[in-house]
């Protein structure tokens, strides 16, 4: 024999504690920076060199190699330069590898301000397409040699090479 329930057996909904609607409609609340009442004139800004500033870029960019090659590949053929006692300059090849270099920037410029004790240098971005890196194929390879050579241009007429 089947019981039946005289009344729903599920309670009655009740309100919960979130409200989505609550979240959406709140406002960011701006807060003040605990760190933006220090003053700069205040922080050390020792001497560094251009040899400091490659030293350290190099050691950035071997670590980066080790754990974030996409990263590295985006970021290896910048060149760091030291244009005036106080600022550097950082030349870049294009607009998406300053991007990605711009996600991991702070952390590279925090150490070396760290390590060179100089914490009132300023940074210039310039685009600088002499430096971007062009890829080599085994047919490019080939191409140049080709044009050194003219024979071994009818040498791939004749044997057919796989350059692919």
């Amino acid at each position: 024999m089947i019981q039946k329930a005289s009344e729903p057996i599920a309670r009655n909904a009740s309100n919960s504690q979130y409200s989505i609607k609550a979240a959406l409609e709140k406002k960011e609340e701006v807060t003040k920076d605990e760190f933006s009442d220090v003053k700069d004139e205040n922080l050390p800004s020792n001497h560094f060199s251009q040899t400091d500033l490659d030293h350290e870029w190099e050691i950035y960019l071997k670590n980066t190699a080790k754990t974030n090659t996409f990263l590295y590949n985006a970021i290896s053929s910048f060149k760091m330069e030291k244009s005036d006692e106080n600022e550097i300059t950082v030349r870049y090849s294009s607009e998406f590898a300053k991007s990605e270099f711009d996600r991991v920037s702070p952390e590279f410029f925090n150490h070396f301000r760290h390590k060179v004790n100089n914490f009132k240098f300023d940074i210039q971005y310039k685009t600088d397409l002499t430096i971007k890196k062009e890829v080599l194929t085994k047919r490019k390879i080939f191409e140049r040699f080709a044009e050194i050579n003219p024979v071994l241009k009818d040498l791939d007429d004749l044997m057919k090479f796989d350059l692919s």
